[in-house]
This record gives structure tokens, C-alpha cells and sequence, in this order.
């Protein structure tokens, strides 16, 4: 981690750099290495302002801000850098795609374009309680919903059924094999 404080229009300061460095090592576990972090501390009349640059590993973040006092300054600018780590690396969580490895026999010829493919998502789940009731009887309770299939539990098997419309009006049943 490269680090370096500047102090403009005031007398530098190790102790407030020593507590710059400090704040600044909590951000090491969010981030990979390579970082180049730059302080600015700055003090103009009554308006103290800690500047913070981060750049790594591609990613720049940057974050300013401004109180009647360094320290609180430094403490508020690092709350919002890690505001600013966490937001990114949940963007980056979520954009990740899973790529499996390609065996041997799978390698891309020279010239080929790599494609990944992607793999389908669950996008929604349900819960509901399978009813107990006869084929019949969920043959008619389907027969009268909008619904395209009926999972229900089979009366006399004691176990789960789907029963679902076809293109021709009729019903299929789905039975688990015994």
C-alpha cells in the first residue's frame, strides 16, 4: 500500500498523519493490492478539509470532506470511503459471472472467440402448501383456475403431483418413479 499525506497552509503534523495512516489501514481487507492512496489535509480559516484519493487496482475513489476539526474531518472522509469500497465491490459481486474451466478437449482453437455461456438464474421463488386431494379433484380445481399446472399432494400415493394443462385441452399428470 503506497500512502502519502500532504498538508496545505499548515505545519506538518506526524501525529495527524500517524492517525491518517491508521484510519487508512482499515480499507486494506476491502481492497486488493496494488494501492496508491493520497491525503490531502488542508486548513483554510475555520474550515479544516481532508481530502482522499484511492486508486487500485483500476478502481478510483474519491472523497472529501469538511469540519471545524482535522481529526473529525479524516473520521467522516474515511466513513465514506468505505461507503464508497462496500457499494463497489457489492457492484462487482453482482456483475460477476461464472465461468467454468475449459477441459482440455473444449481449448478454443487459435483465432476462436472465447463465448461464455450463461448459465439460467433462479429469478423467483414461491412456497405453498401442496393440498391432499385426489387426481379428480385437482383435475376440476384446475379445470377452474387460470393457472397452467397444479401441484398438489396425491391422496393415496402420499406424494407430490403435478397436474397441468395441455395444448389440446387435456391434462397431463407428472408422478415421481417409485
Amino acid at each position: 500500500m503506497q500512502l502519502s499525506v500532504s498538508f496545505r497552509n499548515l505545519d506538518p503534523s506526524d501525529h495527524l498523519k500517524n492517525y491518517a495512516e491508521t484510519r487508512l489501514n482499515r480499507i486494506k481487507k476491502y481492497m486488493e493490492e496494488p494501492i496508491d492512496i493520497h491525503v490531502v489535509l488542508s486548513v483554510q480559516k475555520f474550515r479544516h478539509t481532508a481530502d482522499v484519493t484511492i486508486n487500485a487496482n483500476g478502481i478510483k475513489i474519491k472523497a472529501q470532506e469538511e469540519t471545524g476539526d482535522l481529526y473529525s474531518a479524516i473520521d467522516l472522509v474515511m466513513d465514506k470511503i468505505e461507503k464508497q469500497i462496500k457499494r463497489q465491490r457489492e457492484r462487482l459481486k453482482e456483475h460477476k459471472t461464472e465461468v467454468r474451466p475449459r477441459s482440455e478437449e473444449e481449448e478454443a482453437l487459435p483465432g476462436e472467440e472465447e463465448t461464455v455461456a450463461e448459465t439460467p438464474q433462479v429469478i423467483k421463488k414461491e412456497r405453498f402448501f401442496a393440498k391432499p386431494m385426489d387426481v379428480e379433484e385437482a383435475a376440476m380445481q384446475l379445470k377452474l383456475s387460470t393457472s397452467e399446472f397444479l401441484v398438489f399432494t396425491n391422496a393415496k400415493t402420499r406424494v407430490i403431483n403435478v397436474l397441468y394443462k395441455q395444448k389440446d385441452g387435456d391434462f397431463g399428470l407428472i408422478e415421481p418413479a417409485s
